[in-house]
This record gives structure tokens, C-alpha cells and sequence, in this order.
């Protein structure tokens, strides 16, 4: 999903740079979209883990 971000970020680097100014909108609001979407699941794994792991020590 990372990598997805990421990739749709350099498009829409790449098509401000030529002047396709909807294209480069829409692939940044992809990516911004996208790199929310991976940090509040990461966000909701890592805590998760972290209970997991604090229920299998106590």
C-alpha cells in the first residue's frame, strides 16, 4: 500500500512537471489517500501487537 502511495506521488510529481495540473491532483490525493489509509492501520496493528504480546507474558 506503501509502495502504491508512493508511486501515485511521483506521478503526480511527474504530471505537475509537464503542466497536467487534474492528473498531478488527483494522483496526490490518491497517494495522500492511501499513505492516511497505511498509517492508521499500521497505527491499529501495532497496538494490537502490543496487547497480544503483553496477554501471552502476563
Amino acid at each position: 500500500m506503501l509502495q502504491m502511495a508512493f508511486a501515485f506521488l511521483v506521478i503526480g510529481l511527474i504530471a505537475a512537471l509537464f503542466g497536467f495540473t487534474t492528473i498531478a491532483g488527483a494522483s496526490i490525493a490518491i497517494a495522500k489517500f492511501l499513505a492516511g489509509l497505511f498509517l492508521v492501520l499500521f497505527l491499529i496493528f501495532l497496538v494490537l501487537g502490543l496487547v497480544a504480546v503483553r496477554k501471552v507474558v502476563d
